[in-house]
């Protein structure tokens, strides 16, 4: 097979870069800057088509570069092609005959090192179109026989290797940047060839004298549209110059694209080198503005060695995910629908060009095709001509009006605009026609372009509001080619993407629909349904919450659904499932590694310890894995010097407690020892917690109900009750709502009686200068209600008292705060606080006027006559040691005295006792050893 020789010789620009120098004279009076752009422009052009290896300029998504690679490929036929991709992603291009473009290349990493912790997880995608040069040469080696396909770019190791620790999300050289999308998220994103140019002024410039709005508008107008159909020779030099330019005017400084020049071109010599290539057979394809590169390593010829530095020790994980246009769009800064544009560019190109395009073989949405074309040999050998000066001489040629094309979209976009709920008619779409033409000559143009045919559809048909979910621009780029989605095919997932489809094919669904659809799970009537079940509350707790929702049904310690229903979504959030598989080969062991990495954290606390512990009993059913992460919630606990998370300890302990406590086995070791660290450790924090201000009220509230509910089994296993009567005589709280508390804790304690906490909050509401500050003791109180229960009434009373006795005055300025105060501080616990107000009070309205509070009756001797008590045993017993009663009395709020003993007039109780006096006696023993114990 002959091949064309493509290079050109020394002399071939030399009187373009004269006219060049000449201009530049000309325009500022000397050489200066411009001259050396302007003659360095033809030197790049000359340099790059001077070298041996044929290098085939390329932009990304880029239909004109498409269109030029595929007559390339037919004419030239190469057996190596080089290509600017990450070299370790080459395993990945195998598998792109299974999935539906477009799609994205991507490395993941989520255990990192050598790099900043902040940048985990580390992700590197390359979106991959139909149109794309790059996927041509993908298409056409991977399906041709004896061809050989070599990426030679840096590997996505040196992509983070190479990038400013200060600001990874920066954009960098060749199009790599940041963005928030919902198909390729925060992934570093890599494009070959990004043509835009990176000075701010040059490309003000060029929008405002080219009349459009956005770069990719400009791009569009005057590059592509003139390349479409330009021959091979005329493509390639104008894509080097284009390349030149923008590199020569980027500020700042390239030290990356250099390196990564130098990389790929000592890559190539070293493979050219052990195999004994022929550099005629070879297609080096890079981006334009690597194309004509100035580093020493450039060329065959050059024998500049390169250092390539060693790859961290971070475990890369490749996958193939979906992408779509508005996602290349958006992460690659460029106008929306011009991805979808530059599609149905491509395929007019083809139509008109009369060309078949390369496609693997099996890929899913390819249509099929008749028979092949066979490549066309070029047996010429031919110079290359200057082409650049005559393309840059002429005027441009203007595209005569498509009547019928034009006709077609307007007819089109108002019947999608009528579906739509657009009021839209025939004389819209006529409209339509007469307004592109008409902008299209205001911007010197003769044949109207998609932008044009956007901007008078919004003119023609958009009114004061949007009746649908889309605009009438949306609507446009739907039309002229949609937000074309991608999908990987079965056979390219991960092994864990495989298995998750394969356990939920019982639910008889098409789990690769983007749409969502419903499940509904019987699992009372169909039990062999239960796995699948289990399978959609893992992979709840690991992917998005829109990936699957939940309608009916629920999970949780010791719950069981009988039935169950899903809106199941994965087909959409297909990426997040493929990056679950690089984690591990079952959703099981990604959520247990999950579980230990979260609990082994620096910033791990008790509260995410229990978390996980709960998620291993709920998700994964191990009690195992749950002791471990248990028995590391203790020593977080011990080791922590704040109380923040204290009321998420006290719920998931509490929760996990009355779980074990149903199972057979009781509750485990760590359980015990988690409440006899905590109680301890509360303990000792709890004054320090009364004082600091930056403690809130919740907070102290859950350790007292950490200390106040756990108590009894924390002295059963060993705890001292008196470290938590000094830890409460040792706080002294200043905010009304620690007081509060404080009081609540002394009166659990039994160290404040009802009758003095009464008798404080009675002042407290007779004191003017207090009043202003009675919600946040109300609040407070209200908070108690969880470590002390019986202070519920009490806080009905406080209330009651307050908005009985309190004058409108007073009042009316004072309700706002306390409803916001208790709605932030206790909104929980208002509930329970209702309830028992709806037990005090009366439930029937003239039950109303002779209602009598509890807390308002007299309890004294003089109020109501008492019977004498008759005398006898209990009596005696009684009237003998008062101290008991008398104790009992204050703690529980009775007032009054002692009542006279009255004559004895029954004596069955005496004479029974007498009769036997065994039992009396018995229990007297009893009565006394318990007395010596205590």
């Amino acid at each position: 097979m002959i091949v064309s020789d493509t290079r050109s010789t020394p002399n071939t620009f030399a009187a373009l870069r004269d006219q060049l120098a000449d201009a530049a004279v000309a325009f500022a009076g000397m050489p200066g800057a411009a001259g050396d752009i302007l003659t360095g422009m033809v030197d790049d052009v000359d340099r790059a088509l001077s070298e041996r290896l044929e290098i085939f300029p390329v932009c990304h998504h880029s239909p004109a570069s498409g269109l030029a690679m595929v007559r390339r490929l037919r004419e030239k036929q190469p057996s190596v092609i080089y290509l600017e991709l990450c070299e370790d992603m080459r395993p990945l291009l195998d598998e792109l005959r299974n999935c539906r473009l477009p799609v994205a290349l991507q490395a993941f990493a989520t255990d990192t090192e050598g790099f900043p912790p902040e940048w985990a997880p580390l992700s590197v995608v390359a979106p991959i179109t139909e149109s794309s040069a790059e996927y041509q040469a993908i298409a056409y080696a991977l399906d041709t026989p004896g061809v050989e396909l070599v990426l030679v770019d840096r590997s996505t190791d040196h992509v983070f290797q190479w990038a400013p620790e200060e600001a990874k999300s920066e954009t960098s050289a060749d199009g790599e940047q940041s963005a928030d999308d919902g198909l390729h998220g925060e992934a570093v994103g890599i494009e070959i060839g990004d043509l835009r140019p990176r000075f701010a002024e040059l490309e003000e410039h060029l929008l405002h004298h080219g009349k459009v709005r956005h770069w990719s508008e400009w791009w569009d107008q005057y590059v592509e549209q003139p390349l479409v159909d330009a021959d091979y020779d005329t493509y390639r030099q104008v894509m080097v110059m284009i390349g030149s330019l923008f590199r020569r005017l980027r500020r700042g400084s390239t030290v990356e694209d250099e390196d990564r020049e130098r990389y790929m071109w000592t890559r190539m010599r070293e493979h050219l080198a052990a195999n004994d290539i022929d550099p005629a057979q070879v297609l080096y394809v890079c981006g334009a503005a690597h194309a004509a590169s100035p580093v020493e390593q450039f060329g065959l010829e050059s024998d500049a060695a390169f250092e390539i530095s060693p790859r961290s020790a971070t475990k890369w994980h490749y996958g193939l995910i979906p992408s779509s246009h508005s996602a290349i769009e958006a992460q690659f800064g460029l106008a929306g629908g011009a991805v979808s544009i530059a599609a149905a560019t491509w395929a007019k190109g083809l139509r008109r060009g009369r060309l078949q395009s390369f496609q693997l073989e099996g890929q899913q949405g390819a249509k099929k095709r008749a028979k092949k074309l066979p490549l066309l040999p070029d047996s010429s050998e031919a110079e290359v001509a200057d082409q650049l000066s005559e393309f840059l001489s002429r005027p441009p040629v203007l595209d005569p009006l498509d009547e019928a094309e034009l006709l077609e979209w307007s007819v089109d976009i108002v019947r999608l605009a009528r579906r739509n709920g657009y009021l839209a008619s025939t004389a819209d779409a006529i409209a339509i026609f007469e307004t592109s033409i008409l902008l299209a000559g205001l911007r010197n143009r003769a044949r109207p372009t998609p932008y044009d045919f956007q901007d008078a559809a919004v003119t023609c048909i958009e009114k004061d509001r949007v009746p649908g979910r889309r605009d009438v621009r949306r609507l446009c780029e739907i039309l002229l080619g949609g937000d074309r989605v991608g999908q990987v095919g079965y056979s390219a997932l991960p092994p864990l993407a495989r298995d998750v489809l394969d356990r939920l094919a019982p639910l008889e669904l098409d789990l690769s629909k983007r749409t969502l659809q419903r499940a509904l799970l019987d699992l009372k009537m169909n039990p062999e349904l239960r796995p699948c079940s289990d399978l959609l509350w893992l992979l709840r707790r690991l992917l998005p919450q829109d990936a699957l929702r939940p309608i009916m049904g629920s999970r949780g310690l010791g719950e069981t659904s009988i039935q169950e229903s899903w809106d199941i979504g994965l087909g959409k959030y297909q990426r997040s499932l493929v990056e679950l598989g690089y984690e591990g080969v079952s959703v099981e062991q990604v959520l247990e590694q999950r579980l230990r990495r979260a609990v082994t954290a620096p910033d791990a606390t008790a509260a995410v310890a229990l978390g996980a512990v709960e998620d291993a009993l709920v998700y994964l059913r191990s009690v195992r894995l749950a002791d471990e992460l248990g028995n590391r919630a203790v020593e977080l606990l011990a080791a922590e010097r704040t109380v923040d998370d204290a009321p998420i300890v006290l719920r998931r302990i509490r929760a996990l407690l009355n779980y074990f406590r149903s199972t057979s086995g009781g509750l485990p070791p760590w359980c015990e020892r988690f409440v006899t660290a905590g109680y301890a450790h509360y303990c000792t924090l709890l004054p320090t917690a009364f004082a600091a201000e930056e403690t809130g009220p919740a907070q102290v509230a859950a350790m007292l109900g950490f200390l106040f509910g756990m108590e009894n089994l924390a002295l059963s296993l060993g705890c001292d009750h008196t470290q938590l009567e000094l830890a409460v005589l040792q706080s002294h709280p200043e905010a009304p709502a620690k007081v509060a508390l404080l009081w609540a804790a002394r009166f659990q304690l039994g160290l404040l009686t009802m009758a003095e906490l009464r008798e404080r909050c009675d002042a407290m509401l007779a004191n003017p200068l207090v009043l202003p500050t009675v919600p946040q003791y109300v609040s407070g109180f209200v908070q108690a209600i969880d470590p002390a229960p019986a202070l519920k009434p009490f806080a009905v009373e406080l209330l009651s008292k307050a908005f009985g006795r309190l004058p409108d005055a007073v009042l009316l300025p004072w309700l706002p705060k306390l409803i916001t105060t208790l709605k932030d501080q206790a909104g929980d616990l208002i509930p329970g606080l209702i309830r028992e107000a709806g037990r005090t009070f009366p439930g029937a309205l003239p039950a109303v006027d002779t209602f009598v509070p509890p807390w308002s009756v007299e309890f004294t001797t003089a109020a109501t006559p008492v019977a004498a008590a008759p005398r006898g045993p209990v009596t005696e017993l009684l009237a003998a040691h008062p101290a008991a009663c008398d104790a009992l009395a204050g703690l529980l709020g009775v007032e009054g005295g002692w009542q006279e003993a009255g004559p004895a007039g029954n004596r069955e109780v005496t004479v029974l006792l007498d009769r036997f006096p065994a039992t009396a006696a018995a229990l007297a023993v009893q009565l006394g050893a318990s007395a010596a114990l205590s």
